[in-house]
């Protein structure tokens, strides 16, 4: 009797195919060789997600240039259900394209997803000063509404390679104004066990003010100092029900199974009336933690051992 093959897991990402996300999908050493599914947008993306049309998604959620992907916070924040289980970096350059004997003389209309056109400005500014912007729901997507002839689009910023999906001439290299610009992109699965500490991790997690006073961001942030953890994000995202409220949106060095990180996020915990757990994931940059001895393991499992002998009446040896 011959066995069924084995179902293959599906990925989802914003494609098409050719996109920076497919890029940092290619970085998953377990997707390889799996069922990747291009979507239109993050939303989509997350949704296969939650109804289990997809085992994962691949999203953008920071840039070093422009920052947090706010639309993919603001997502993280509402949708229950969802985990992120990896990072991954991508540097980030631009091409500008265009159909074959089109030349940079006869550009006049520019189409770029937002987020490139911003990194692209000065270059585009300096060699077409009159251009006019068409935003695209992607960078690949630009170069694809190249062949829309009702879109009248004379090139679009692309990433490199794309020349390899379409039929277009790279009129020029190196658009961006940061050559050191890297989008950060997040594995985000349904809720799932948490995995074990690599020594080189990250913890996600949103959590709103217990109210709107003088030093509530203060108490906030101080649960995670006086342990000796540190903040690599905090943004702010409007919670939308009113003016003045909102929740804010944190990375923090370490995992939540290390002592000092747990103790952090139960504090927090105590003093947010709504907090997020997104996961505790390795480090795209396999950067370890710096924390003074007095935050180690050791130290919060010592000073629980000694309350707990104090209350049992133990006499100290």
């Amino acid at each position: 009797m011959s066995q069924r093959p084995e179902r293959l897991r599906r990925y989802s990402y914003l494609g098409p195919a050719g996109t920076f996300t497919e890029a940092a999908l290619k970085q998953v050493e377990e997707a390889r060789g799996q069922d990747w599914n291009p979507v239109t947008n993050l939303g989509e993306a997350l949704n296969d997600v939650v109804t289990g049309a997809s085992d994962a998604a691949m999203i953008a959620i920071e840039n070093s240039i422009d920052g947090g992907v706010t639309v993919a916070q603001d997502l993280l924040a509402t949708i229950p259900g969802l985990r992120i289980i990896g990072e991954y970096l991508v540097p980030v350059d631009f091409v500008l394209v265009a159909r074959p004997g089109v030349t940079l003389e006869d550009i006049s209309v520019v189409a770029g997803h937002p987020v490139a056109y911003a990194q692209c400005r000065t270059w585009l500014d300096g060699a077409r000063p009159a251009h006019l912007h068409l935003p695209a729901t992607s960078n690949v997507q630009a170069a694809a509404d190249l062949f829309d002839d009702a879109k009248h689009i004379d090139a679009a910023i692309a990433p490199p390679g794309i020349e390899d999906h379409y039929d277009v001439e790279v009129l020029a290299h190196s658009l961006a104004d940061n050559p050191d610009a890297v989008t950060r992109f997040v594995l985000v699965s349904r809720v799932v066990p948490i995995g074990e500490p690599t020594g080189a991790d990250k913890t996600s997690l949103i959590a709103e003010l217990s109210e709107d006073r003088s030093g509530a961001l203060l108490d906030l942030l101080e649960q995670f100092a006086t342990r000796g953890v540190n903040l690599t994000l905090l943004a702010s995202r409007p919670i939308g029900d009113q003016m003045g409220r909102y929740r804010f949106v944190i990375d923090a060095e370490g995992h939540i199974k290390d002592e000092r990180v747990a103790d952090a996020l139960l504090g927090v915990k105590r003093s947010s009336p709504n907090v997020v757990f997104l996961g505790s994931y390795p480090r795209a940059d396999k950067i370890s933690a710096e924390f003074r001895p007095v935050h180690d393991n050791d130290r919060f499992r010592d000073a629980r051992d000694w309350l707990r002998e104090v209350i049992e009446g133990v006499e100290e040896s």
